[in-house]
């Protein structure tokens, strides 16, 4: 049987910049047994080595993940939008306190690292206009300025979403939102939109 030491192991994750896993991820990683890792995850995030972030995935305490890249991989399909996404690019000059994202699965919303992590469900046909940026040597997937401000019209058009007077628009390109905004196939949103635009000017 395979032994193994947890600083190799802390090593050897740090060396593949892997600062987030699954116990399926981890077997593969160290070539052991699948009672063999469960016995070490257990035994090691109890000693403070590592941490139990939700069912199933686990992360490094001496190098923690980034928020973004954990709110991608803690619940998927999703990508970063809402006000994370606006914050990110600075169209909105708040400190935001959670971190949002869209997703095609069911509304959740739990805490990892006493963070909270909001996701909210969109319609797949909606579910684009994000793309891959570059965080600490790691992929993350988020909106694009104009998907990130139809999302939240779409939430605010709803009543699930308070609207933000302080959203800073001019820099966005019109005809890119509307085309965003049109996947969701809602004429209240379009109407919605509009208004709000001919009220910012």
């Amino acid at each position: 049987m395979k032994l193994l030491n947890l600083h190799l192991v802390e090593e050897k994750l740090l060396e593949l910049n892997i600062k987030i896993f699954t116990p399926a991820e981890f077997k593969v990683i160290f070539g052991v047994s699948k009672r063999a890792v469960q016995g070490f995850l257990n035994y090691n995030t109890k000693k403070g080595a590592f941490v139990h972030l939700r069912k199933g995935l686990y992360g490094l305490k001496r190098s923690p993940p980034n928020e973004f890249v954990l709110a991608n991989r803690a619940y998927s399909p999703s990508y970063l939008s809402l006000d994370s996404a606006l914050a990110y690019y600075n169209l909105i000059p708040e400190t935001v306190y959670s971190i949002t994202s869209v997703t095609t699965r069911p509304t959740r919303e739990f805490k990892m690292n006493n963070l909270a992590y909001k996701y909210r469900k969109i319609k797949k046909e909606a579910f684009t206009g994000y793309e891959p940026k570059k965080i600490g040597g790691q992929i993350i997937y988020i909106a694009v300025p104009e998907k990130a401000v139809a999302d939240f019209l779409y939430f605010v058009s709803l009543g699930k979403q308070t609207f933000n007077d302080r959203l800073k628009i001019e820099e966005i390109n019109k005809t890119k939102l509307f085309q965003y905004l049109k996947l969701f196939k809602q004429k209240r949103l379009i109407t919605f939109a509009n208004r709000f635009l001919k009220n910012d000017r």
